[in-house]
């Protein structure tokens, strides 16, 4: 059974449960359940599993007070030897609701790479929203040895017409040292990504439809991540299920 085939059937095992909801544990806490399968696993809008399917879950205990934590995991894919096969985000986080359209959102995360420590490393998170419209960022100092980037975004957020979801964003990632260096051997600190993403609940499922690109050139890519095909304009299609 190819990868392809697999997250279909994992996507046909997943439309079928019951209409979602969190897990009551006390009158202020639950605990938050997510599975999914997705097409692709992009992360600043380049492919963490080489443009093949991946499997995410995660499990996350939240306070009535806003505050919460968990656990998310992927499976990954970078080549040229490396030892990893997984993901695993532990994560930390305080999620305030001032009105019923403004919100801000604070994380800290650690990354872990089972077998391949090398490439662990920790960001902290801060997402603004208002009305639909949000600005954000997550900076690290952990990257590549004494590297450090911030990637910054913004975007919004709305409904359409048939009770369908509408994620529009754009980033800028941001390095401290030029990494990123084209065929001609001039090099940049950044590139910027974007996203258009459709989403809908069907038959007690969340399914998704993105659009995802970058502004890397093949060669820059290439250089960048050892691939000249994971920073190219690809559709990305997921099914989740919270419960």
């Amino acid at each position: 059974m190819n990868r392809t085939l697999k997250l279909w059937v994992a996507a046909f095992l997943l439309a079928p449960w019951s209409v979602s909801q969190a897990i009551t544990l006390t009158d202020d806490l639950s605990l938050d359940l997510n599975v999914g399968a997705y097409s692709d696993y992009r992360s600043r809008g380049i492919s963490q599993t080489q443009g093949d399917p991946a499997i995410q879950g995660s499990a996350t205990l939240v306070h009535s007070s806003g505050l919460y934590a968990g656990i998310w995991s992927s499976n990954v894919d970078f080549g040229y030897g490396s030892r990893t096969r997984q993901e695993i985000d532990y994560y930390v986080g305080y999620f305030w609701q001032a009105t019923d359209d403004v919100s801000l959102d604070l994380t800290y995360y650690e990354y872990e790479y089972p077998k391949q420590a090398d490439i662990n490393q920790s960001e902290t998170y801060a997402k603004l929203t208002v009305h639909g419209a949000y600005v954000g960022g997550y900076y690290s100092n952990e990257v590549a040895g004494n590297q450090s980037y911030l990637y910054s975004f913004v975007g919004y957020t709305t409904n359409l017409p048939g009770d369908i979801g509408l994620d529009m964003r754009y980033g800028l990632i941001d390095y401290k040292d030029p990494l990123i260096v084209d065929n001609q051997g001039r090099d940049r600190d950044s590139y910027n990504e974007w996203e258009v993403k459709l989403s809908k609940n069907f038959v007690s499922a969340d399914w998704s439809l993105a659009y995802v690109d970058t502004d890397l050139s093949d060669t820059e890519c290439s250089n960048f991540t050892g691939f000249n095909d994971t920073c190219s304009s690809t559709l990305v299609l997921g099914v989740s299920k919270s419960f």
